[in-house]
């Protein structure tokens, strides 16, 4: 059963649940099983409401193994929430660095900025509260609420979907089918209700797999009505991936005595922040040499003579796909203006490693330090 406070069950939820003692019995198997495995997360055992929050943002769309390297140098870089909303941007992005969709260190830095001054510097409690902060939707306001702060409130990420739609054969399940079903088992819990969100992780993670479940190892499998009717690798209905559209992109590695012109793209755009060697998007009939020239002349005011090529990188999106050519390039002519980036810099090649740049481009700068 829910709190008194929690919202109702949609229609149906009750009757695809088990009885209070099977579902009491069902958490029981899985916090056994959960407490048995050697786990290695990076915020386990530190209910520290900061530290979970900066991990759970991290681990967003990134492997755990990436965010074990990676946490402990971003705070100590940023030891406390004050730390990190007085730092400048620049320095968050460069911690950043390599770990990808640099949004999220945006956002994680505006809502740190926005708790200093709404609340005191101290991360709210309640799931709710912590909706209203950049960055945060409702599986990290779940995940926070649960693991920093004890409440029974579901954190409902990819793997908890999964696990939650199979034990109750579910082919499209609904946010409020979900929402339901995970307070069912947070009810059930008798202990810190942190520990069946991240149970119900790990299950999805470890063994309620996308194909080829281990069912067979599964703390869960007397409770799964997909198991039981042969359904679960069906279940839930996977959505038809769409081909991501490829776009060629040449770049100018422009130099001038002896430094190199870097640009730093719009805050509210894709890869906002982030410094780049001037460049775009190749247009048809158009060689990527001729792009590089061209878009150095429109983007930033300058014109130079494109040299020998240094570099093809081919990386992808999560919505598209490019190849990247990058140009050698002398300055002949022009001063910079910056038309289409917040900033820009002439540069020394030994002053490159300073600045946050995207994946494609830190492709670059690896041949461009290889050549030197």
């Amino acid at each position: 059963m829910t709190d008194a406070s929690d919202p109702s069950p949609p229609p149906g939820a009750a009757g695809r649940t088990a009885d209070d003692a099977g579902t009491r019995a069902a958490v029981a198997c899985l916090l056994a099983w959960f407490r048995s495995r050697e786990r290695d997360v990076p915020w386990d055992g530190d209910p520290d409401p900061y530290r979970v929050w900066v991990a759970e943002v991290m681990a967003q769309q990134t492997r755990l193994a990436v965010v074990r390297e990676r946490l402990a140098a971003f705070l100590d870089r940023f030891p406390d929430l004050d730390a990190l909303a007085a730092a400048d941007t620049d320095d968050v992005l460069k911690a950043w660095e390599g770990l990808g969709y640099y949004a999220r260190a945006r956002n994680l830095q505006r809502a740190a900025r926005a708790v200093a001054g709404r609340h005191g510097g101290r991360l709210p409690s309640d799931p709710q509260r912590l909706r209203e902060l950049p960055g945060i939707g409702p599986y990290t306001a779940g995940a926070i609420a649960s693991l920093a702060f004890g409440r029974r409130e579901p954190a409902v990420d990819g793997n908890v979907r999964r696990v939650l739609a199979r034990l109750h054969d579910l082919e499209r399940p609904s946010p409020a089918e979900l929402d339901a079903a995970a307070r069912d088992l947070l009810a059930a819990a008798p202990g810190p209700p942190g520990e069946v969100n991240q149970a119900l992780m790990d299950l999805g993670g470890a063994v309620c797999t996308p194909r080829r479940p281990r069912c067979g190892r599964c703390p869960l499998a007397d409770a799964c009505i997909a198991r039981a009717r042969g359904t679960q690798e069906k279940r839930p209905a996977r959505r038809r991936r769409a081909v991501l559209p490829h776009h060629d992109i040449a770049v100018a590695v422009t130099r001038r005595d002896g430094r190199i012109l870097i640009g730093r793209r719009p805050e509210d755009g894709l890869l906002g922040g982030l410094w780049e060697f001037p460049g775009g998007k190749v247009a048809g009939g158009e060689t990527p040499a001729a792009a590089a020239g061209r878009e150095l002349r429109e983007e930033m005011c300058v014109e130079a003579e494109i040299g020998a090529p240094i570099a093809v990188v081919e990386h992808a999106y999560s919505h598209f796909r490019i190849t990247l050519h990058a140009f050698e390039a002398r300055w002949t002519a022009g001063e910079p203006c910056g038309r289409a980036v917040s900033d820009w810099r002439w540069v020394r090649p030994s002053e490159l490693g300073g600045y946050a740049f995207p994946a494609a481009n830190r492709r670059v700068l690896e041949r461009i330090a290889g050549a030197g």
